[in-house]
């Protein structure tokens, strides 16, 4: 079952799905299997031997028209994502300062300026969609994709940024690299960011990026974060 609000990126449905996706889980219906949410949907999957769609419809709806107030106020958290900018990761820098008549560091000024609120996660596991982003950074995604965007890759794709978790092909035009783990299968919680939370990028140099890496690798590196 597919619950969908208006088709448009913006914090206010963002919280308006999250609230109903609380408010679900708040009340654990056995028979609901898994809730899937997007920018603006949460898709709904249940056990069909044990309700029928009518019947599981009708508890929603009325489910939906209950106060707020019932769901406990969830917690969002702003993560500092490290990031370098510098050209050996930052390879369509050049192309995005051409194309949007910007200099390579007003681009790395306005990309680290905002906080950018997770819209959901997708694609890859722990791929962050992020929206907020300056509208002077919009820029199409690339007309061939890469057959291969390394792990960690920071981009930009129409009016979202994001990172890639695991090497993979994308399209997204490239700015920088961020040296930390988005995904670990082997945690109890996989990806520290949820839906909600907000990431904030923290422009860093060469070095720092090896010195953090070696970091990662070791287990010694705690991120950075803040409550909402």
């Amino acid at each position: 079952m597919l619950v969908t609000w208006e088709a448009k990126m913006s914090p206010e449905v963002l919280n308006k799905v999250l609230e109903f996706k609380e408010k679900v889980l708040s009340f654990n219906i056995k028979v609901i299997v898994e809730l899937i949410q997007s920018n603006n949907s949460l898709l709904i999957v249940y056990d069909e031997l044990k309700v029928n769609f009518i019947t599981l419809q009708h508890l929603l709806e009325r489910l939906f028209l209950l106060k707020n107030d019932i769901v406990q106020t969830k917690t969002y958290h702003c993560w500092e994502i490290p990031v370098c900018y510098d050209s050996k990761f930052g390879i369509d820098l050049p192309e995005i300062a051409q194309k949007n008549k910007l200099t390579i560091d007003e681009i790395i000024q306005l990309h680290t300026a905002p906080k950018y609120q997770v819209f959901s996660i997708g694609f890859l596991p722990g791929f962050l969609y992020l929206g907020r982003l300056d509208k002077r950074l919009h820029i199409d995604r690339k007309s061939t994709p890469r057959l291969e965007v390394t792990k960690g890759a920071v981009g930009i794709g129409g009016m979202q940024t994001g990172i890639y978790p695991k090497s993979s092909p994308g399209g997204w035009q490239i700015l920088g690299n961020s040296p930390i783990n988005f995904f670990d299968a082997s945690s109890e919680n996989p990806c520290f960011a949820k839906a909600g939370d907000f990431i904030k990028f923290v422009s860093i140099s060469l070095d720092e990026y090896h010195n953090i890496s070696e970091a990662v690798s070791n287990g010694n590196y705690e991120l950075k974060s803040s409550v909402e």
